[in-house]
């Protein structure tokens, strides 16, 4: 959640810090802070309540200037947003951290250190940590040696990165269970949560691995694992369009990553060579691995797992493989029972979510045959931890509410499945349909965003309601659910998504004229039974919204507000019914006032329990 940025460099890293915060602003904007060591070897340190924006007016009234610093976008887990709270952590003016993740036995070292004498004036769990990193340097110990003593002191998820005033030219950092890269540069050297923070200095990054220790000065950099032991960790060097994370001219980044998706689509189509789908998009190995597959079992979070949900139709219906689909937050601490020869698959844009990480690390090796990611980030900690990897090509996505990393999963997903078909034995006549689909993908989401004028009229009628109902059948049902997310979490509207044939078993009771109710109505084999639910709803007084296709027969009425969606294949009508969703809620939220692309409460990357 939290985004971490650190620099030692012969030259001064105010700018380069507050840089990295802006482009990590996305894991976290309730507060911000960093601290640097000056000249004289003093620390200084702003911290504020709020966005980065606040940071960088206290920076322009009064500078704080270093060589060495480290720098915090905070979202919150423990202690409310204020500026005590917010990071960096200072302990008796000598030691200065930044975390992200959450220690478990924070209590209990907190009595233990005020037994000690050390002074609380925060909530967090976090200023533990620098109180334990001051007591080990005042007995002896130098920071590296600090630091290792603590980590061996913490239960729970990490990533540190901490300066001492006595050794002035040093960031010392470690990471369990939260991401943390170093960014090598000439003459200075970096870290950060994310890569993003740091393509403005270096494309050239090293990726610490669990329980590392890592020492940056200019001069250098030095690695120990999890034993003590100096190691040498392989240094990547990153590509892609730094400018990505520009606007452009678009108002909002969720409305720019909207409109690049057929873009991303067909870039992501595009790992198929020559538009031949088959196992080896998914990596080496891949062949083998499907031939033996016999069932697949999806973990995922969010809409990742919404994603996860679409797949499984496709899964079953197309590769005639059963498939299940589970929260990873629930998949982790349950007894399975697992068919033969399954395929483990998990699901996330960054790569490093929290509770799908934890899944794919406690599944039994016995229980899978092997395990596939379907990620957006190279070099991540699921995609380095997983058999086989399937990257997205959504490109950056910087906006809270996923869009583009959405739909490249279910696009994804559907190779996933043809990859899987041809294994065993679909007709040559539906690969070729499957494939020429995937070909025509973005030109009916260019389609779709045609109607973009459309939907925000339709949004209007959003904007004072405090409830609204989600239904689809079949295959729609979960973009129903992504529907609903995307409105709760951008417009801050209560939404629920139901199944249409679950109207009567409960829903109906909320349905009034103040309930708007949204209806995904594809031109499928159960549009009847769900015009026939939708009737349920006018009967009780409901507002209907539908997004229908153009052949699908629904008409403007009085109480029925139709959206006339292009005509689609079936198998690619879950990707265009998703795009005109996105706009709803992104037109609903703009007319509200909403923060769009930083909504409250949330972060990008959920990398906490």
């Amino acid at each position: 959640m939290c985004g971490i940025v650190a620099a030692t460099a012969r030259r001064e890293v105010s700018e380069i810090l507050l840089e990295g915060l802006r482009r990590l602003e996305y894991r976290g904007y309730d507060s911000a802070g960093m601290a640097l060591i000056d000249n004289e070897q003093r620390l200084q340190l702003h911290k504020y309540q709020g966005k980065v924006s606040a940071l960088e007016e206290a920076q322009s009234l009064n500078p704080i200037l270093g060589c060495t610093g480290i720098a915090h976008t905070r979202w919150a887990t423990h202690g409310q947003p204020s500026a005590a709270n917010a990071h960096p952590h200072i302990s008796r003016q000598r030691i200065a951290i930044v975390h992200n993740g959450i220690i478990e036995n924070h209590a209990e070292l907190r009595e233990d250190l005020r037994e000690a004498g050390y002074e609380f004036v925060s909530a967090t769990d976090t200023e533990v940590i620098v109180h334990l990193l001051h007591r080990f340097v005042h007995e002896g110990k130098d920071l590296l040696g600090a630091m290792q003593a603590t980590v061996a002191r913490l239960e729970g998820a990490y990533a540190l990165a901490a300066t001492d005033v006595e050794h002035p030219d040093q960031v010392v950092a470690a990471r369990s269970g939260s991401p943390l890269v170093v960014g090598v540069g000439i003459g200075e050297n970096f870290l950060a949560s994310d890569t993003l923070a740091l393509r403005q200095v270096t494309d050239r990054f090293i990726y610490l691995e669990e329980a590392d220790v890592v020492v940056c000065s200019a001069a250098g950099l030095a690695i120990y694992d999890g034993a003590g032991e100096p190691v040498q960790r392989e240094m990547k060097r990153v590509s892609g369009d730094v400018e990505d994370a520009d606007l452009g001219d678009y108002e909002h980044y969720m409305l720019k990553e909207i409109y690049e998706q057929p873009h991303a689509l067909a870039a992501t189509f595009a790992k198929a060579s020559a538009g031949d789908v088959d196992a080896s998009v998914f990596g080496d190995g891949a062949a083998e691995v499907f031939a033996q597959t016999q069932a697949v079992q999806i973990v995922a979070c969010g809409t990742s797992y919404h994603a996860g949900l679409v797949a499984r139709y496709w899964l079953e219906d197309i590769a005639g493989v059963p498939c299940q689909v589970e929260v990873a937050s629930e998949f982790r601490y349950r007894k399975r029972v697992s068919h033969p020869n399954t395929l483990l698959v998990t699901v996330s844009q960054s790569g490093e979510t929290a509770d799908t990480l934890a899944a794919l690390r406690f599944a039994a090796p016995e229980e899978f045959i092997a395990s596939l990611v379907i990620a957006n980030v190279d070099n991540s900690s699921l995609v380095r931890e997983s058999d086989l990897a399937f990257l997205t090509r959504a490109g950056m996505e910087i906006g809270v509410a996923s869009t583009k990393a959405f739909t490249t999963q279910l696009v994804a997903f559907l190779m996933l499945a043809l990859a899987l078909g041809k294994e065993r034995g679909l007709s040559v006549e539906r690969q070729q349909c499957l494939k020429e689909g995937l070909r025509d993908l973005p030109d009916l989401v260019k389609q779709t965003l045609k109607i973009d004028a459309a939907i925000e009229d339709m949004s209007a009628a959003f904007i004072q309601k405090h409830h609204a109902l989600f239904l689809g059948r079949g295959i729609q049902y979960p973009i129903a659910m992504e529907g609903a997310l995307k409105l709760k979490e951008i417009s801050y509207i209560h939404a629920e998504a139901y199944p249409a044939g679950e109207l009567k078993h409960g829903p109906l009771a909320l349905v009034d004229a103040d309930m708007p109710v949204v209806a995904v109505a594809p031109n499928d084999e159960l549009l009847d039974k769900l015009k026939s639910n939708l009737e349920e709803v006018r009967s009780r007084g409901g507002e209907l919204y539908v997004f229908a296709d153009k052949d699908a027969g629904f008409t403007d009425e009085p109480g029925v507000h139709v959206l006339a969606m292009p005509h689609a294949p079936e198998v690619l009508q879950p990707v265009i019914y998703t795009v005109a969703l996105q706009l709803l809620s992104y037109h609903v939220a703009l007319q509200k006032g909403t923060d769009v692309d930083k909504p409250r409460n949330l972060a990008k990357s959920v990398t906490v329990e």
